[in-house]
């Protein structure tokens, strides 16, 4: 999605040009442990064609992205309240609130953003914050933010697919890219990154496992509904399932289930045909006709690209004759 800037009809002067100085140092925008509570989900795009690549070249992005994807697990952890935090130091230049948290699929142009934030920093920087939750924003145009201010809540506003905060970052009206901010028609320069501590981009990850008695839905997966820690020994299967972002082709997800004394009940490779920004699969085993053992089972789901373990997941589920 290509976003436009935030048009408001208040918005504060900004006065006399700044003394040009060095790019600002960017803080995580996102009060969030990486890689545990939040991930990076897609970046912007470096290719000046109909295709797509992301700063590294690889495949994390779409074209004509001109932001840095930062989402959540799923809508229970959207529902739980996570703040969007300023990158820098600077003042409030606009805001808008009011946007469903309802992905809505088509906006108005311009309109894509759903609530957000502008900041204006030094020497012509300016930092934009999308997709906040409607009524989260507690700040106004004119207030001045230092890096680590609460902005809002990231949420489902504007045109999305899951819940996230898409961080924009331009200069004198260009768009810049934080992991890399030399020439946006080439990747893999290697120019050094805007973020402050540095932050490194796994490719891809797991966002969530869990076990079901059966095939769970994704809608049901999206929303943080599947995590069952006990489960009954009569349940049609007992089933594991990985849900994982920035999947690409060729990937492997291992799925092992093992039981109380470490013995494998199920095992399988998963070979993913498609490179996907976020996916699920599952697989197990149906019960037997006296039931699951009572117990507890361990369950391991491991994403694996070529030799590398880009991420790996554990969790246990209880089954009980209850």
């Amino acid at each position: 999605m290509r976003i436009m800037p935030l048009t408001l009809a208040t918005v504060l002067s900004l006065g006399a040009p700044a003394v040009a100085q060095d790019p600002p140092r960017l803080g995580f925008p996102v009060d969030c442990t990486l890689g545990e509570t939040c991930f990076l989900q897609q970046f912007m795009d470096r290719d000046p064609g109909p295709g797509a690549r992301a700063f590294d070249c690889g495949p994390q992005s779409y074209d004509g992205h001109t932001g840095t994807d930062i989402r959540l697990v799923d809508f229970a952890a959207m529902a739980s309240g996570v703040a969007v935090l300023s990158a820098a130091p600077g003042t409030v230049r606009a805001v808008r609130d009011g946007v469903p948290d309802d992905g809505t699929p088509a906006m108005s142009e311009g309109q894509g953003c759903g609530n957000g934030v502008v900041v204006t920093h030094a020497d012509g920087w300016e930092t934009q914050y999308c997709h906040l939750m409607e009524g989260s924003l507690i700040v106004a145009p004119g207030d001045r933010v230092e890096t680590g201010t609460p902005l809002g809540m990231i949420g489902y506003s504007g045109t999305t697919e899951f819940p996230h905060l898409e961080f924009l970052l331009r200069r004198n009206g260009e768009w810049v890219d934080p992991f890399d901010p030399s020439d946006l028609n080439q990747c893999g320069a290697g120019a050094a990154a805007l973020w402050d501590p540095p932050l490194s981009n796994p490719g891809g990850g797991i966002l969530s496992i869990g076990f079901a008695n059966g095939l769970p839905d994704f809608d049901a997966i999206q929303n943080g509904e599947v995590r069952s820690g006990r489960l009954n020994v009569f349940g049609d299967a007992l089933v594991l399932w990985g849900y994982v972002h920035g999947a690409r082709a060729g990937d492997i997800l291992r799925l092992v289930i093992t039981d109380a004394e470490g013995a494998a009940v199920f095992t399988q490779d998963v070979a993913l045909d498609r490179t996907q920004a976020q996916m699920f699969r599952a697989g197990g085993r149906r019960t037997p006709d006296a039931g699951w053992p009572a117990g507890v089972y361990r369950g391991a789901v491991t994403l694996m690209r070529g030799d590398a373990t880009i991420d790996q997941a554990t969790t246990t589920v209880i089954l009980t004759r209850d």
